[in-house]
């Protein structure tokens, strides 16, 4: 049975674009499924390139996994089931708080950093 691998190439327009690498190059097309909220996400196109033991996948994101919080689709190999990839979308008033309050953090800690960096070049001239 051949390894699958899979690497994300783009989303545009709502379709997610990914090139599927076999570890065989003999290998036939393989299957995979795609799901959101365990559910099969539409149609799924798997097309073979010009390279032996490699294809293009593309799906359209499911609209109705863009909504408020974070939303993940999984895309997983049929045979084995091992997850290849996640897609995963955030959105939505809710997380603007969380993001605002860790973009505070992390400049507070950047300032600290900055103020022990500075001490450290007064103390060693």
């Amino acid at each position: 049975m051949s390894e699958l691998t899979l690497t994300k190439t783009r989303l545009f327009e709502g379709t997610w674009e990914g090139a599927l690498k076999s570890s065989e190059a003999s290998a036939t097309k393989p299957q995979v499924d795609v799901t959101y909220l365990g559910e099969p996400v539409g149609e799924v196109s798997i097309d073979h390139t010009e390279e032996a033991g490699h294809w293009r996948l593309r799906f359209q994101i499911p609209k109705e996994s863009l909504s408020d919080g974070v939303q993940t689709v999984v895309i997983s190999n049929h045979a084995t089931e091992e997850r290849l990839e996640t897609v995963s979308f955030i959105a939505g008033e809710a997380l603007a708080g969380d993001l605002r309050a860790e973009i505070d953090l992390l400049r507070a800690e950047l300032d600290m950093l900055k103020r022990a960096f500075r001490r450290h070049c007064v103390e060693t001239t």
